[in-house]
């Protein structure tokens, strides 16, 4: 029996060994796959640096062209518009460009040219100035008008704001004087004058909307309004 019992001891305590090795095991394991997984994340982390470091210096290289560009593109407007200015005002870089430096420069050309006597001699010197042509006019429309006021003729609008002018004349004097009947008492003139003012008023706005569709660019001119010229006389 005892003999039994030595042999069965060995085999027990090799597996109580054997379940304290396991044991041990499971406990350290989970320690050394959450230290796998720190490195794993600290892999990741320096991954994602390393990219945005890249993605930096790209947008800094960009930044430097861009800027490159701009100063070139500065520097040739600056060269074209010294080229605009006067030889005495060209490569001033630092120098404040105003106008009355601009206008001295100008003044002081003058007066050289009239020490030296460029302006002597000069074709339309003690004559009259001719205004029978308008330099601002188009020639064509200029050549025209000519021909139609020595014939005694003129355009549609000429006349046609001759007439507008006439009626508008006309029309305040009438207004006035029923006016002068309603401030007198006669209420019921007045209520009849006014339709046919307002019926004739209808009639000078239609003539001013013509005017202004076939007058030059400029010399367009406003309607009548009942109202305002009412309250003209009111005053």
């Amino acid at each position: 029996m005892a003999t039994r019992l030595v042999r069965k001891l060995p085999s027990s305590s090799s597996t109580f060994s054997s379940s304290l090795i396991t044991k041990s095991t499971a406990e350290i394991s989970p320690p050394l796959v959450g230290h796998g997984g720190s490195i794993l994340r600290w892999a990741s982390s320096s991954s994602s640096s390393s990219s945005s470091t890249a993605t930096t210096s790209s947008n800094s290289s960009s930044s430097k062209q861009e800027k490159k560009i701009t100063d070139r593109l500065s520097a040739v407007i600056d060269a074209v518009n010294d080229r605009k200015l006067p030889p005495e005002l060209r490569g001033q870089r630092n120098a404040v460009r105003s106008e009355t430096d601009i206008i001295n420069v100008v003044e002081q050309r003058i007066w050289h040219s009239m020490e030296e006597g460029q302006f002597e001699n000069l074709p339309g010197k003690g004559k009259p100035l001719n205004l029978n042509t308008n330099p601002h006019a188009d020639p064509a429309e200029d050549t025209l008008y000519r021909i139609l006021s020595k014939n005694g003729c003129a355009p549609e609008w000429v006349e046609l704001n001759k007439e507008i002018r006439n009626k508008v004349s006309e029309w305040r004097v009438a207004l006035k004087k029923a006016w002068e009947s309603k401030c007198n008492g006669d209420h019921n003139k007045w209520v009849e004058c006014s339709e046919t003012l307002k019926m004739q008023l209808c009639d000078i706005n239609d003539k001013v909307f013509r005017y202004n569709l076939i007058v030059p660019f400029g010399r367009q001119m406003f309607g009548l309004k009942w109202e305002k010229e009412v309250a003209r006389l009111e005053e």
